[in-house]
Order: structure tokens, then sequence, then C-alpha cells
């Protein structure tokens, strides 16, 4: 672990710690909720993860997952039938995630429920 943030490069970027790159794998308001979807819901089609996050476009959810995909953290499987069907999925360093996404969700909750009181 490189905790003393030196610089680093990691697929054609710097970054000044390892925590840059996680932030960057999984950062943004999309690729979270995609991946807790996929990882408590299960394998999901296209459209199933749409009606999951429905204030996402079309054309966000695409990019999300092709990104998400790129870094190895879902896997897409594409069925050889009429019509198509694409089912995506978290590949096991997507669901190495999962702990770390339930203890968000858990402070989520313990901070909602703190400032609602």
């Amino acid at each position: 672990m490189n905790s003393n943030c030196d610089i680093l490069e990691f697929k054609n970027k710097e970054y000044a710690c390892t925590f840059e790159i996680t932030i960057d794998l999984i950062g943004g308001k999309w690729k979270p909720l995609i991946i807790w979807h996929l990882g408590t819901k299960g394998t999901q089609r296209f459209n199933e993860l749409k009606k999951l996050i429905p204030k996402i476009t079309q054309k966000m959810l695409t990019q999300q997952l092709r990104e998400l995909e790129a870094d190895n953290l879902v896997d897409r499987k594409v069925y050889a039938q009429v019509p198509p069907k694409v089912e995506y999925s978290l590949t096991d360093l997507g669901k190495s995630l999962m702990p770390i996404l339930s203890m968000m969700c858990k402070w989520g909750e313990d901070y909602y429920e703190l400032i609602t009181l």
C-alpha cells in the first residue's frame, strides 16, 4: 500500500496516492450506484439497471458501464440471440468493493438519522 502518497503512474495518468486511483475508478454520481445495484441485486440487463437508477440518462449509463467494464469492475455478457441480450454483473474485483460501499451506506444512514433528529 502506498500511504505516503508518492506520485504514481497508472493508466497514462499521474496520481498523488492510491486513494486518488480509487476515487477515479469508482467516484462520481453514478458509478457507486451502479456497483451497489449490481452487488445487491445481482446480474442485471441494461433496462433493469435504468429502472433502478431512474435519473441516469441512457447515454450516461452506457458510458459508466463501459468505463466500469474497462476497469475490470463490471462484466458484460452478450448472448447470441435475436433480439440481442446483454447482462451486466460485478467481477470479483467489483465484488471486492461491496464492503466499502456497505460501510458508506451505513455511514449515510447514521448521518441521516443524526441530522434529521
